[in-house]
């Protein structure tokens, strides 16, 4: 299925930064935003401006609700392969690496605390701080012959940051087996274990995922808002507190306009208006 693409603006084409820049913005239509990974001569490594540009693009949408749905992609073959070692070697102080790696943690921090979902379009390889973006992503898709790993074991370097996203991600000996390895890992055993939602030829890659996020962005945007944020925050709640909090958020769900206009059209066999409130 072949889904236009369309400015929030008044013109035709998407708004694409230039070139020269590390992150690639298109706005797109239903307020469906694409962020690309713009080093494909790297395979999108992540380096520290890179970073801080990413940061960037999510806190200028933090408050700005057009944007209803972020797809997180990377120029070229690859998605990302993670750190950029050479600008780690070559930048030996323990200052610069103690800013890069907690610099990566605020980005994987902005991406959870996002008020609007998160889909990672994944095609090549994601490895180590790459598998890391897949696993923070609130929505995985990817490409049948992609690949995932977290090989930082093998150079001597334990992929430490990743471990926060990947163990919240899949079962701990999933994750365990993949750090203490560093094996490569195909797209099918990554929807198997539950890295990633699905994996699809990669001709089908781009639609699939943009047929997805419409059918998120035709959501409330207060709705998923509010979804998000208590998905999140019940994670770390034991079972009792976990229930207490979603009954309290649950009960003020309902004070919305969007869940009152949403529950009459569904009793009334309806399409949803929703005002976003």
């Amino acid at each position: 299925m072949d889904i236009a693409l369309t400015s929030f603006a008044d013109s035709d084409q998407p708004r694409v930064c230039p070139e020269t820049d590390l992150i690639l913005r298109d706005e797109l239509e239903h307020g469906i935003v694409r962020l690309t990974m713009n080093r494909a001569e790297a395979r999108n490594a992540l380096s520290l401006e890179m970073i801080r540009q990413l940061m960037t693009q999510f806190e200028s949408m933090a408050h700005d609700d057009k944007v209803r749905v972020v797809i997180l992609a990377g120029a070229g073959p690859c998605f990302c392969a993670g750190h950029d070692l050479k600008e780690l070697r070559a930048n030996p102080d323990i200052d610069f690496h103690g800013k890069v790696f907690s610099l990566v943690g605020r980005l994987m921090l902005a991406i959870a605390d996002f008020q609007r979902p998160v889909i990672a379009e994944v095609q090549g390889i994601a490895t180590a701080a790459g598998c890391q973006l897949v696993a923070t992503a609130d929505i995985a898709i990817a490409a049948e012959d992609a690949r995932f790993a977290t090989p930082g074991v093998n150079i001597g370097l334990f992929c430490s940051t990743p471990m926060v996203a990947l163990s919240r991600a899949v079962s701990s000996k999933h994750a365990m087996e993949m750090l203490l390895t560093g094996d490569m890992i195909g797209a099918k055993e990554a929807e198997r274990i539950g890295l990633i939602n699905r994996a699809v030829p990669a001709s089908e890659l781009t639609n699939t995922t943009m047929a997805l996020a419409h059918k998120i962005a035709g959501k409330s945007i207060q709705t998923l808002k509010i979804g998000k944020g208590a998905f999140y925050r019940q994670l770390d709640m034991d079972l009792k507190h976990a229930y207490d909090y979603a009954a309290h958020v649950m009960t003020e769900n309902m004070q919305a306009l969007d869940a009152a206009e949403g529950i009459d059209a569904f009793l009334q066999k309806r399409k949803p208006v929703w005002q976003d409130c």
